[in-house]
């Protein structure tokens, strides 16, 4: 099935490697242009835009703090000048900080909430007015399932993701009339760089919390971020889609 994306322009953070960079070599390969932003990770954010442009695709990275507003508005200008126009925004870029609630610290606090939610605020206020000029835009935010069925060890995170939903379902209400919608991916535990030591060590035990006896893989999460962000998915907003193996069910 043909899902529409040739030729529009989408903006994915966070998107130099693991999840994030699966998602934008999806949408590439089903036709959009895509800026690759990243944070500090600039090899890896090149190498994602090197493999798109070798298998004929268009894309360019773009670095910026997603904690930083003023970078935030920078990053989308540059997007907007360079590609024309803005029609896709998935807010990926994250950072969890894996400790007991009692031995965080107001430096733990900000540093999560800065990024995970302030992150996708910044994102979400510096693309609005392009998505909704440019009619049918997307909005897809990715959160962990910590956020809707809470975990141990990942209380900030999940605080900060949950706003994430009230924002995408507010945004949902909000910028529909312009043919925006906007919505929110929560995922069970994905094999990625981040908390390997950890997951390695966890492995058997994480494994049997999920029906499929398995964690989750990159590729298991692009293609249904990526019909979220196409023309296909105009009658589905505010929602969230669990994409966590049947780790949660609710």
């Amino acid at each position: 099935m043909d899902l529409g994306l040739t030729g529009k322009i989408a903006l994915v953070t966070g998107a130099a490697r693991d999840v994030g960079g699966e998602i934008a070599k999806t949408l590439a390969a089903e036709g959009a242009v895509v800026a690759v932003n990243y944070m500090s990770s600039a090899d890896e954010a090149e190498a994602v835009v090197q493999e798109i442009v070798a298998k004929g695709g268009k894309a360019k990275a773009y670095k910026a703090d997603v904690a930083d507003f003023a970078a935030v508005k920078t990053m989308v200008e540059a997007v907007v000048q360079d590609f024309g126009g803005l029609n896709i925004l998935v807010n990926n870029a994250g950072l969890a900080k894996r400790q007991r609630f009692v031995d965080t610290t107001p430096e733990d606090w900000k540093k999560q909430i800065d990024i995970c939610l302030y992150g996708a605020i910044h994102c979400c206020h510096a693309t609005a007015p392009h998505l909704e000029n440019g009619k049918n835009g997307r909005i897809v935010s990715v959160i962990g399932d910590s956020s809707r069925v809470g975990e141990s060890g990942l209380s900030i995170v999940a605080a900060a993701r949950a706003g994430v939903v009230a924002l995408m379902k507010s945004l949902a209400r909000e910028l529909g009339r312009s043919g925006t919608t906007a919505n929110t991916v929560s995922l069970g535990m994905v094999e990625t760089a981040h908390d390997r030591a950890w997951v390695e060590e966890n492995r058997e035990k994480l494994v049997r919390l999920y029906p499929v006896r398995r964690l989750g893989l990159p590729d298991d999460i692009a293609p249904a971020v990526t019909l979220l962000c196409s023309p296909r998915s105009g009658w589905i907003t505010g929602q969230t889609l669990s994409i966590s193996g049947g780790y949660s069910m609710v």
